[in-house]
């Protein structure tokens, strides 16, 4: 048994060391014959590194199916051992971390309901005191960078060495596109403060839907994320919970052959003196942008003082208003999405009434 331990702990530092770590498996395990079958057909795609499956389901609403519980850790454990895979489940709680490393589990994850809580993520931690395992941490579910970070390093202080992010999406109201609104500019912003650190997509959770899984699994890749959760089921309109996301093991697998696999660098000299051309391009004409918002301001600073000799309120909202539909309408003729042209716009007023507010309470 120890001898099968170092090979399976060996074998899972290899897929952690992977590029692209593939993991997949239903959202939830609900028979011993459905965990091991979508296990099984799986492993014969050759493509999936990770089987995972939730155990526990932290459900918004009482009365949904909240996951079959410990004895699932069993049929997982099971799996392992028909296909060789590793495994992971979600984890919330002592008792969680527990259970399911008494099980041999494999990886472990916190999920975004519970990043979002630092008691949580700190019993979790403190469950995991003197364990070498790895874990990979969802983005809480209101995009909120300081709450990832924070449950990033209680799992850090709490000595575990391989720790991995998962981008889920965030919840965001009105929003109908997605189920959880990718804000790709977050993760990418938590890859610039953890370089070294694994991030994966779970396009499952943004999509919502198995329409849009392709199409997101490819900006990830395009964005440089080091792979996927992808939930899979042997029967996915009939999935105990969110079946609308779900695939079969061999849709999976035309999928993953259909995404474009990209790396993050090359060394061929004819890309590399092009980029570095292009991107001095960009340089200066950032430069360029920064010295326009600045000469921007300083007029905004002169309107400050007419109103302060006024008493002119700062806010024009007619003024506003008329300036952000013509940014749209002129915008839209150049290629620039009225999403970026509004938070730009709104970025900019917010520095101008700021620039106006010193000066007129000065």
């Amino acid at each position: 048994m120890q001898t099968e331990n170092k090979t399976m702990k060996q074998l899972m530092q290899e897929k952690w060391t992977k590029r692209p770590l593939i993991i997949s498996g239903p959202c939830s395990a609900e028979t011993e014959e459905q965990v091991i079958e979508t296990a099984t057909r799986l492993a014969k795609t050759g493509k999936v590194d990770v089987l995972r499956a939730g155990i526990w389901k932290p459900r918004t609403k009482p009365g949904l199916f909240e996951g079959i519980g410990a004895k699932g850790l069993s049929w997982m454990a099971q799996a392992k051992k028909i296909t060789g895979m590793p495994t992971t489940v979600e984890v919330a709680t002592a008792k969680h971390v527990e259970d399911a490393l008494h099980f041999d589990t494999d990886m472990l994850w916190i999920g975004a309901r519970t990043t979002v809580n630092p008691f949580s993520v700190q019993e979790v931690a403190d469950a995991l005191r003197g364990v070498d395992v790895p874990v990979l941490i969802k983005n809480p579910i209101n995009p909120d960078l300081e709450l990832w970070t924070g449950a990033i390093e209680r799992i850090q202080k709490a000595g575990i060495k391989q720790v991995g992010m998962i981008h889920r999406g965030f919840s965001n109201y009105g929003n109908t596109e997605y189920r959880n609104a990718p804000m790709w500019h977050l993760p990418i912003e938590m890859k610039r403060r953890f370089p070294e650190m694994i991030l994966i997509c779970d396009p499952s959770h943004i999509c919502g839907n198995r329409t849009n899984l392709q199409s997101i699994s490819q900006k990830s890749i395009d964005l440089d994320f080091d792979g996927v959760m992808i939930e899979s089921h042997i029967d996915p309109d009939n999935a105990w919970s969110d079946a609308k996301q779900q695939i079969t093991p061999e849709r999976l697998s035309e999928m993953l052959d259909a995404l474009i696999w990209r790396s993050e660098a090359t060394d061929k000299q004819e890309f590399i003196t092009a980029l570095a051309t292009l991107r001095e391009q960009i340089n200066h004409v950032d430069d360029e942008l920064l010295a326009l918002i600045a000469q921007r301001m300083k007029i905004a600073d002169k309107i400050g003082e007419y109103k302060r000799a006024n008493n002119i309120t700062i806010l024009q909202t007619n003024r506003w208003n008329d300036i952000l539909q013509k940014a749209i309408n002129k915008g839209d003729k150049l290629g620039l999405s009225q999403d970026f042209i509004t938070k730009y716009f709104d970025a900019v007023h917010l520095e101008s009434i700021n620039h106006q507010n010193k000066v007129m309470n000065s």
